[in-house]
């Protein structure tokens, strides 16, 4: 008898918990008009999460930005200010548009996610009706594939 293994998930349970936070704050800001900007979590081993976010520049600018923020915390090993150890794992979330089933572009949410020792990942969800409150509405999140990881 051959004994299979059970496999590992994709992403941790800390990980998904540290992106669903994140896409939840940028849903709730588009729920109420808000501007998403980028933002960016960076989460320890200790469960501690510094929150950053980026909307001095162009998006694409704040999006480099924001990448290279995970590696420079990496780097030096944490970031005080959030009691934050070096970090193992990082969300960030941005607003673009991705093509539908009738290859129209569609408002969405992107995120890309990644962890120490494990691929990396960008996913998705449409949205509609920006600062319409409880009209808001959303996709759940669709995958995109797998994207560098930054950790």
């Amino acid at each position: 008898m051959v004994e299979h293994k059970e496999r590992e998930p994709r992403i941790s349970p800390q990980l998904d918990d540290l992106s669903c936070d994140l896409m939840g704050e940028a849903l709730d800001r588009l729920a109420e008009g808000r501007a998403v900007n980028v933002l960016l979590a960076l989460g320890d081993a200790k469960g501690n999460v510094g929150f950053y976010e980026f909307s001095d520049d162009g998006e694409e600018a704040c999006l480099v930005g924001a990448r290279e923020k995970v590696r420079t915390v990496k780097r030096s090993g944490g970031d005080d200010s959030f009691g934050l150890a070096t970090p193992c794992m990082y969300a960030i979330c941005y607003e673009g548009a991705v093509a539908d089933d009738a290859d129209d572009y569609v408002d969405a949410l992107i995120m890309e996610f990644g962890e120490k020792g494990r691929p990396a990942y960008s996913a998705f969800s449409y949205f509609d009706g920006r600062g319409s409150g409880d009209d808001f509405a959303w996709s759940d999140p669709a995958p995109a594939g797998e994207v560098e990881n930054l950790i």
